[in-house]
């Protein structure tokens, strides 16, 4: 019997204490190192975007990979490619946690609306504040004082 999963997932994980590092004109390059990412380990990007300070990840996770090794790698690699090719000189690391959150498939189209217009929306809304709201949305307890 073959196997059949639908695992789409919203990941969003910001820089070490939120620093604006991620400068526009070479975000791009980091998406395509981590769609790379992805797609070796047979995961289905549907978009990354972001701003100077976080990103998300809407993505189908293969069933044989876990979301927290899959964070982790995502989280190591590009930290080393960083750092390696000094795209973001100011980047020190990203943040030890991360947020995952899942969605039913027909809730795609609007997550990937949602997600290609981040610098729009973060023009009257904090990561923060957009992240407190992702976790309320989830009902998933958290301590304020981690949002920093």
């Amino acid at each position: 019997m073959a196997t059949y999963t639908q695992l789409l997932y919203q990941i969003v994980f910001s820089t070490k204490n939120r620093e604006t590092t991620l400068l526009k004109p070479n975000r791009e390059k980091l998406y395509r190192f981590i769609w790379g990412l992805l797609k070796n380990k047979k995961c289905t990007l549907y978009r990354i975007n972001g701003t100077s300070d976080h990103l998300h990840i809407i993505t189908h996770i293969h069933p044989t990979i876990s979301v927290s090794s899959l964070v982790k790698d995502i989280k190591v690699s590009s930290s080393q490619w960083i750092k390696s090719d000094c795209i973001f000189p100011s980047f020190d690391a990203w943040q030890e946690g991360y947020g995952a959150f899942t969605y039913a498939i027909k809730e795609k189209k609007a997550l990937v609306n949602y997600v290609i217009n981040q610098d729009k929306h973060h023009k009257t809304k904090s990561f923060k504040e957009e992240y407190a709201e992702l976790l309320n949305e989830h009902e998933i307890e958290f301590d304020e004082r981690y949002l920093l």
